[in-house]
């Protein structure tokens, strides 16, 4: 059985994932500290065929030799890489290859929908792959902890706010659910309206929540959504795939 390791290098978090057949066996979450040690331990004990690093930042060069050197067949994932659907991204130097690999995954998982990808993380990006199996763009916003690290930042007397209330409240009646009302009640607002303005200007139209707050805001939208939190990891494997052809 041929096994493909995908690794998502984050800003706050990686994840490393081993494939078989296009499904996923196994998912580890760990720090930029220990990467190499975790990597080094997935390497040696399930000895995968193929590998795919997608890093959203300055990536660990010595983990990236360590899998060229461990596996030949080890794709690093940029905005040039050849992928399965057509890229029309007009600056592909600064596209996240993390939003190419989350549209890849949504245009195969629902090839009959223009689809928009919303991706919760430190930033919040909005990737429309259209039926036709073209990546567009869309749009780049601050993320929550970054909505929260702003005010406490660019203000003298706002506090940091580093837990959040399961439902903040609409009115807020003090200055920290205050400011957890606006950021968050702010952000299902946003997001609620990015989706109604691709609704009405696509037909078919198909939305797709995924990243590390995603669980946190699923039920606090009102539009119809579909939530799959390994859509980036599906996508690495797919574009891993599209390059190294699995042996037949």
């Amino acid at each position: 059985m041929s096994l493909n390791l995908c690794i998502d290098w984050g800003n706050t978090n990686i994840k490393a994932a081993l494939f078989a057949d296009d499904k996923l066996q196994k998912q580890v979450q760990f720090s930029a500290e220990t990467a190499l040690e975790r990597v080094t331990d997935l390497l040696e004990s399930h000895k995968p065929e193929k590998a795919i690093l997608c890093s959203v930042v300055d990536h660990s060069a010595e983990l990236a030799q360590v899998l060229k050197v461990a596996i030949p067949h080890t794709l690093i994932l940029t905005g040039h890489t050849n992928v399965p659907i057509n890229n029309a991204y007009l600056s592909a130097d600064t596209l996240g290859p993390d939003r190419l690999a989350l549209v890849n995954a949504a245009h195969f998982g629902y090839p009959d929908k223009n689809n928009l990808v919303i991706s919760l993380g430190t930033c919040i990006t909005y990737n429309l792959v259209q039926r036709t199996k073209t990546f567009r763009g869309g749009a780049i916003s601050p993320g929550l902890q970054m909505r929260l690290k702003a005010m406490n930042t660019f203000t003298s007397k706002l506090p940091q706010i580093t837990t959040l209330e399961d439902e903040p409240l609409l009115l807020g009646y003090d200055t920290d659910t205050c400011i957890q009302s606006g950021v968050v009640n702010g952000m299902a607002a946003e997001i609620d309206g990015m989706i109604r303005a691709y609704e009405e200007r696509y037909p078919d139209f198909n939305a797709i929540l995924t990243g590390g707050d995603a669980p946190y805001f699923v039920a606090k939208l009102k539009s119809k959504i579909f939530a799959d939190p390994d859509l980036l990891l599906k996508g690495l494997n797919l574009i891993l795939n599209h390059n190294v052809p699995l042996p037949r």
